[in-house]
């Protein structure tokens, strides 16, 4: 039997670098592919810090890893992937780490990322990306030009979650918008706000470096935090507020600040994930407000989007990744990017 490396985890902050069975030959319709880069997000720091998200509970050891790109190296029977043409040996590919039934309702009309049968990629119990082959439906993968590299590749899935969290309040030409958290989705919506013509964009971010990568990217940056940034915000619009606010970071006292710089009528997004799963808004100033809250979950039908914003330059992911890490240096690069350490965006493990 071969062997392959992989990182599993074992209980909060246990990872360990074993070697377990690479995965059987692809069926019908799928893919064996090589993992290039595996990028660490937000949701996998949750699993490693509590081996738990939201009320997900990791029992017994899994693989992690879901945002990530590679290339297909053994194909199955009629392997047709996400752009609807065969996928062959030697496609760079982008993989949506989603895996929908495809039948039930609400993948019928088109919500796939609601699918109450989806499977997730290093999501508990299914295992993920961050070993040297996966197995996946050839439709999840997305092939990507010359001008993608593998690091940006795999920085597609968080890029889609931020189109899709764009998507939702429809915003327009004009309208301004403020996102709390300058982490890489945080940032990414910033940049998809940016190119749809959303000015001003608030950004507003506890770590200094994230601030100063905001600012660079565009953004409207917020000096203080918490009570102060809320504040500075209300100040520079003349008290109205924005028209939407992007909570993008642990969706604690977070969503009640998006709360309170959102204009009377405008919405809310929430993005982040709360580590006690509760969130916490006062209920007076969602009601007199009338603030429509949305909750975001994942994405659906973005990857080619998100390769075009690439592709044209809308959206730089390069600027986002700040660490590299081997495989076998995961464990370090989750705990560094769990202590928020060392100038720490985004972490890309290069397999």
């Amino acid at each position: 039997m071969k062997m392959m490396k992989a990182i599993r985890l074992y209980g909060p902050r246990d990872l360990r670098l074993e070697e377990v069975p690479c995965p059987a030959s692809p069926e019908r319709g799928e893919v064996l592919v090589r993992v290039r880069s595996v990028g660490i997000c937000g949701s996998d720091l949750h699993t490693f810090r509590h081996a738990r998200i939201g009320d997900t509970v990791c029992t017994t050891p899994f693989i992690m890893g879901h945002e990530f790109s590679g290339v297909v190296q053994v194909v199955g029977e009629g392997p047709t992937g996400g752009d609807g043409l065969l996928v062959h040996p030697g496609d760079r590919v982008a993989v949506d780490p989603a895996q929908p039934c495809g039948v039930c309702e609400l993948c019928k009309k088109g919500h796939s990322n609601l699918c109450p049968h989806l499977r997730f990629l290093g999501h508990y119990p299914h295992d993920g990306s961050l070993c040297e082959w996966i197995r996946v439906p050839a439709r999840n993968c997305f092939r990507v030009p010359d001008l993608i590299d593998d690091e940006e590749a795999a920085l597609l899935e968080p890029l889609g979650v931020a189109l899709h969290s764009v998507s939702l309040p429809r915003v327009k030409p004009g309208d301004s918008a403020a996102v709390i958290g300058a982490g890489p989705i945080g940032l990414c919506v910033l940049q998809v706000l940016k190119g749809v013509g959303i000015d001003p964009v608030f950004v507003m971010e506890k770590l200094p470096w994230r601030s100063k990568l905001a600012g660079r990217l565009g953004a409207s940056v917020v000096s203080g935090s918490d009570a102060q940034g809320v504040q500075e915000v209300l100040d520079r619009t003349a008290g109205r507020g924005v028209d939407v606010a992007f909570e993008a970071a642990w969706s604690d006292n977070s969503v009640q600040h998006c709360a309170e710089i959102v204009r009377p009528g405008g919405k809310l997004m929430v993005i982040g994930i709360s580590d006690d799963d509760k969130l916490y808004l006062k209920h007076s100033t969602a009601r007199r407000k009338g603030i429509t809250i949305l909750m975001v979950r994942r994405m659906k039908h973005t990857y080619p989007d998100a390769i075009d914003l690439v592709l044209r330059r809308i959206v730089d992911l390069k600027t986002l990744i700040t660490h590299r890490f081997r495989l076998e240096q995961t464990p370090d690069a989750f705990a560094l990017n769990a202590a928020y350490d060392d100038g720490i965006a985004k972490a890309i493990i290069q397999v």
